[in-house]
């Protein structure tokens, strides 16, 4: 006598078995009712208004030369030392400021063109660049 029951039939079962998808439907179901109120929260701010037009403001670019003698040009004029820090408080205090484009002579002595730096950065001046010119390639 066997204990229990034992089905001893070779039929195949040709149901699908639904309890696994419902189970996963029900898991889905809960995770977007609960992201869905998180997705839709906005926070709702002014933003400003573009317009189309282009605004186009170039700054004025100051040329400060250095000649081989160690004078300094401002835009091609010379300009004596004691003047030259009032010129770069002027050129510093204007909105927008200009870009200081520094040239020296390749022979003038680094102090002098270090001197001019020194004096536009304790004026004020944020725009600061070197102006070289390329090597030439002919023998």
């Amino acid at each position: 006598m066997a204990i229990g029951t034992q089905d001893n039939s070779d039929e195949m079962l040709s149901e699908i078995n639904m309890i696994p998808f419902i189970d996963v439907m029900l898991v889905l179901l809960i995770i977007f009712i609960i992201t869905v109120p998180v997705i839709k929260h906005a926070v709702n701010i002014d933003l400003p208004q573009a317009s189309n037009q282009q605004v186009i403001e170039k700054p004025e670019t100051v040329r400060l030369s250095v000649n081989a003698e160690g004078e300094y040009l401002w835009n091609d004029l010379p300009v004596a030392d004691a003047e030259l820090d009032d010129r770069l408080a002027a050129a510093a205090a204007r909105q927008p400021q200009p870009e200081l484009h520094i040239q020296a002579d390749k022979d003038v002595r680094y102090e002098r063109v270090a001197l001019a730096m020194a004096a536009a950065q304790r004026t004020g001046l944020q725009k600061i660049g070197f102006v070289t010119q390329p090597k030439s390639t002919q023998p």
